[in-house]
């Protein structure tokens, strides 16, 4: 089916007179629709592969968008939905591919801060994300990805692949499965919490790179963030703690080198400042575990890449042999770190939570 015929299947106005590929995405397939009514639009197919249930995310896709909108004092920067011409919020095609067509908003993404300004607008975004869906009720959305960020239950899957042993791997990574195994307990805490009520139900974007903040061109402000693809019921803080994870360490996902992967503490301060002078509505529990936060977000990646390298790296896609033994191995270089580090990040959250009441 033409790329064109599946924008006109969509509540849009004029008709198709440009379609070109568009972005750097790696799941979903996007497309860049121009109409004769001088009207710009995005058009995306929704990787079904990844994304089991289409239906249901565009249902958490759809509830969230409005919301925001509806809360925004600036709607026409939000993301917006256009129906499919049967009034669904996708378009199935003859080959059973999902489509749906978003607003197109100029502007511009980054894969990695070129300042700590930069990192400060991803953290205002991800802030304000949280701060207007704070009366969102979050156990409405499904879980597309059931137990995501489960932490006990990553450990619970990592040992089920210690004792299969499929690909005969264990030997050779006993001390770095010693490292995680002495941390299952701390790293289980969010967990704990969440099922005690101790911390609340929120709506999670689980995607919270600064790739996903669209900034405004002339400013460099944020705009809006993207990808909502994997927005779920969660925590406030595996939010903030993969967006320090990936945005305060200072070496790669992947990096060899283990003496170049530490937190560094400067940035982490600097998102902080932007997500808490944004998320006001945290509660003060919450705002009390963010370090621990980041900490358990990075150990729990830790486990899936070393469950990954167990069964033979059938998850995670890789670039070398042992790549998963190499990214698991960083970031567990990078939560050791984090972990020594736990109190001075607790000092950092008590001084912004304190200039911030002045």
């Amino acid at each position: 089916m033409k790329i064109e015929n599946i924008a006109q299947a969509f509540q849009i106005e004029g008709a198709p007179v440009s379609c070109q590929e568009f972005g750097s995405g790696h799941i979903n397939q996007t497309v860049k629709v121009v109409t004769d009514a001088d009207r710009v639009y995005v058009l995306q197919r929704i990787n079904k592969y990844v994304f089991k249930d289409p239906v249901s995310v565009m249902n958490n896709v759809v509830a969230v968008i409005d919301f925001l909108r509806e809360k925004s004092d600036d709607p026409e920067s939000c993301l917006k939905v256009y129906p499919a011409k049967d009034g669904k919020s996708y378009f199935v095609d003859d080959e059973g591919e999902y489509w749906r067509m978003y607003n197109f908003i100029d502007g511009f993404c980054l894969d990695a801060p070129e300042t700590e300004e930069d990192f400060y607008e991803s953290a205002l975004a991800f802030g304000h994300f949280q701060q207007l869906l704070a009366q969102f009720p979050a156990d409405t959305l499904v879980e597309t990805i059931p137990e995501f960020h489960n932490t006990i239950d990553r450990y619970r899957q990592l040992k089920e692949s210690i004792a299969a042993d499929a690909c005969g791997r264990v030997a050779e990574v006993r001390e770095d499965l010693d490292f995680l195994l002495e941390r299952e307990e701390l790293a289980g805490t969010l967990q704990r919490m969440r099922e005690s009520g101790e911390l609340p139900l929120r709506v999670t974007h689980n995607d919270t790179k600064l790739n996903n903040v669209l900034l405004d061109k002339k400013t460099r402000k944020s705009l809006c963030v993207l990808d909502l693809d994997t927005v779920m019921p969660g925590l406030s803080l595996y939010d903030f703690g993969d967006s320090i994870r990936f945005g305060a360490a200072t070496g790669a996902e992947d990096e060899q080198d283990l003496s170049k992967m530490t937190m560094d503490l400067h940035l982490f301060e600097v998102y902080t400042r932007g997500f808490l002078n944004a998320a006001t509505a945290l509660t003060e529990k919450e705002v009390q575990m963010l370090p621990l936060g980041a900490f358990v977000i990075t150990i729990e990646l830790a486990t899936r890449f070393m469950k990954d390298h167990l069964d033979g790296d059938k998850y995670f896609k890789i670039a070398f042999p042992g790549h998963n033994l190499v990214r698991a191995r960083a970031q567990m270089k990078l939560a050791a770190d984090m972990q020594s580090k736990l109190d001075e990040m607790a000092a950092i959250v008590a001084k912004v939570v304190a200039q911030s009441r002045k």
